[in-house]
């Protein structure tokens, strides 16, 4: 196997290697079996082919110590080339700086020819130019206007400059020597301005941008340059205002003439700031003075509405404009633009609305108390009439007649509604129109009105009415209208305090006047709070329910409900005195519920549940009852206590539970009661208690029952 270098090129394998050179040697492989083995002969061809390879690497060592020799010498070579090339560099860059400082020599020596040419053209140019305006000013001298550029109209932009220039010219020339002159010069220019402006507003008429552009430009030196702006902005309006929408016909025109003055005029901001404000002084403050002076004194409802209506589409209007330039203070210009057509309506707006708003209330009110063919009483207040009801409330004495309102509560949700909507959009027209820094003082003022009418002339008048007409507790077949007042009321207030929270606690909420607002609202709460004590925490009503049951046991039950006497023939499951007061308890039960909300409900509850075991107590114990009598009672005392679950609170289902135990002990075998008297609910009770119920019975006497609490 002939031996090179690309043998051993990569990836290279030296068993492989060895494999291969053996297979190849005659007798040295597994080729022709283990006979055919010659070690001596694969041997020698080992060490041959180690000779080769000795060879080979050697060849290969003076190639690469060639190689290396060369790369030396062409690495000297190279950097002796970089060297010249550096060299080079320097020497190239030594000449850059010195034609750099070359040129700018020259440079500075052009400039400084420049200027001395402009130095003596300048003058030149002037003088020119004087003798140009020198001469046109001896024609005007001499009174002939010879000149072409004065006599065709062509070049009247020519004649302009000419004209504008002798007209500075002629201002400073004396008038004594000159008066005669300075008056042709004069008409002249005034001439020529009315013919640019003539011819201005032609090209504006014939819609030409590019000629309107050209007149402008010339115009603008001239003193008639106001007038041309003046009757651009009195020609863009024409035929602008077609429709009944005033506010979006403005917006049209300034959005269709913003894209045209850029176009005309070299200050486009001033002459768009010129015409929105001949816009607002003239058209917008005509339409507001007309639709508010038509209104002011005749329907102040009408004008409050127009007012709040026309000044939020100025502002509105307003908001669309600062789109565009006006200069660099556009919202402040705008506002005072908007001032000058409001600032007469809005000084006295909040008057105005108190005393709509008052007026308002008040025939809300009147025309609701006229519906019910109701005469609005006075009210006592103060120490008398809190004494009164004090005395009336220990005594159970009417101090005054009591009022029969047939069922009426005195508060209607429809004039609740109309009178918190004429405060809502009362606040809102605040909001609007109110100065930022009266905002909150006028919110409270609109406000305290709302409290006026709504909390004390109706809520506060229905509660003091709704208590008159409560029945004494005694009194046969009443009706408790005041809790229907007390649903009511609950009811409007939590409107009141609906907008209370949405429409004025944002225009409060950051000003001292937070605090007056919440504390009227708390004061407000308070005066209704004791009302409501007065007529229900403080046993008024509930002493009236009670009367009512105590009127119904007293009619219905009968002596003999308890001594039947037929013992073995009682058909009833319970008595009719209990089943009416069952039914009356659950009817004021439910009406309780529905009249009130939250902890008031369990309190008011809980009060009459106690009043109503307290009743049944001392009713069961004014009657002897026999063994079916008591089995009776106890089946009465079952069914106040189905009725007492109703009220949801547990003392009063415990107290019943207590009664029905006590109850047992009218039928209970005498040998038994001892035992039972120590039952779990009764060991805890009074002995004389349970004594007082155990006399009851009609066997007392003769079963001896009195020896179980001697």
């Amino acid at each position: 196997m002939a031996t090179t270098a690309q043998l051993f090129e990569e990836p290279f394998d030296a068993d492989e290697y060895i494999e291969r050179l053996a297979w190849r040697t005659p007798g040295g492989g597994s080729k022709g079996g283990a006979e055919a083995f010659d070690p001596k002969r694969l041997l020698e061809e080992f060490e041959n082919h180690i000779e080769e390879l000795k060879q080979l690497d050697e060849k290969i060592q003076r190639r690469v110590e060639k190689l290396e020799h060369q790369c030396h010498r062409e690495a000297k070579e190279f950097a002796h080339k970089v060297q010249d090339l550096q060299r080079s560099n320097q020497v190239a860059f030594q000449h850059f700086q010195e034609l750099d400082e070359h040129i700018s020599y020259v440079a500075t020596k052009v400039c400084h020819l420049g200027d001395q040419l402009e130095g003596v053209n300048t003058p030149r140019q002037r003088a020119v130019e004087a003798q140009r305006l020198m001469t046109y000013f001896n024609e005007f001298l001499d009174g002939d206007l010879r000149s072409d550029v004065f006599n065709n109209p062509e070049k009247i932009k020519e004649a302009a400059d000419i004209i504008q220039k002798l007209h500075l010219i002629a201002q400073e020339l004396p008038f004594d020597r000159f008066a005669d002159v300075k008056a042709k010069i004069a008409s002249k220019y005034h001439d020529l301005e009315r013919q640019l402006i003539q011819e201005f507003t032609a090209a504006q008429r014939r819609g030409e941008i590019g000629r309107m552009r050209e007149v402008a430009a010339v115009l603008l030196h001239f003193k008639g340059y106001a007038h041309c702006v003046d009757v651009y902005i009195k020609q863009c309006q024409e035929g602008a205002y077609l429709r009944n929408d005033v506010f979006e016909d403005t917006a049209v025109l300034c959005q269709r003439v913003n894209k045209q003055v850029g176009e005309v005029f070299s200050s486009p901001e001033t002459v768009m700031a010129k015409l929105i404000q001949n816009i607002f002084e003239n058209k917008l403050q005509a339409h507001v003075r007309e639709k508010l002076d038509e209104t002011r004194h005749s329907d102040v409802e009408q004008y409050l509405k127009n007012l709040y209506d026309l000044y939020t589409r100025t502002t509105a209007l307003a908001t669309k404009l600062t789109e565009f330039n006006l200069g660099s203070d556009k919202h402040t210009f705008l506002s005072k633009l908007i001032k000058s057509i409001f600032s007469s309506y809005l000084e006295s707006y909040i008057d105005m609305e108190r005393e709509y708003l008052r007026t308002r209330g008040a025939m809300i009110l009147q025309r609701y108390y006229d519906s019910k063919n109701h005469q609005k009483r006075p009210i006592g207040t103060g120490s008398i009439q809190e004494l009164k009801e004090r005395i009336r409330q220990a005594t159970n004495l009417p101090l005054g007649p009591i009022i029969d309102t047939h069922g009426e509560t005195f508060l209607s949700p429809e004039l609740v509604v109309n009178l918190l909507q004429e405060t809502r959009h009362a606040f809102e027209r605040c909001n609007r129109l109110s100065d930022p820094s009266d905002l909150p003082k006028n919110a409270f003022s609109i406000f305290l009105l709302l409290v006026d009418h709504l909390c004390v002339e109706h809520i506060d008048y229905a509660l003091e009415i709704g208590l008159s007409a409560i029945p004494s507790s005694d009194a046969k077949n009443a009706n408790l209208y005041f809790l229907d007042v007390v649903q009511q009321a609950n009811s409007i207030f939590h409107l009141f305090d609906k907008q209370f929270n949405d429409q004025l606690m944002p225009l409060i909420s950051s000003s001292p006047k937070l605090a007056e607002c919440l504390h009227k609202k708390k004061e407000v709460i308070e005066q209704m709070e004791v009302k409501l004590d007065t007529g229900i925490d403080k046993s008024v009503t509930i002493n009236c329910m009670v009367g009512q049951m105590k009127h119904i046991l007293a009619t219905e039950q009968k002596k003999t409900d308890f001594r039947p006497e037929d013992e073995n023939n009682v058909m009833i499951q319970y008595t009719t005195a209990c089943s009416k007061v069952c039914a009356y308890v659950s009817r004021q039960v439910e009406h309780v519920r529905k009249s009130m909300d939250g902890k008031n409900v369990d309190t008011v509850l809980m009060e009459l549940g106690v009043r109503f075991h307290r009743l049944i107590h001392e009713h069961l114990q004014q009657y002897s009852y026999s063994s079916m009598g008591g089995m009776l009672a106890i089946c009465d005392v079952a069914e106040y206590r189905r009725c007492a679950k109703d009220f949801r609170v547990p003392l009063v289902l415990q107290l019943f539970d207590t009664l029905h135990a006590l109850c047992n002990l009218l039928v209970v075998a005498p040998d038994n009661l001892k035992q039972v008297c120590s039952g779990e609910q009764l060991t805890n009770l009074d002995r004389n208690l349970l004594h007082a119920f155990v006399q009851l019975r009609l066997d007392y006497r003769s079963a001896r029952l009195g020896r179980h609490f001697s």
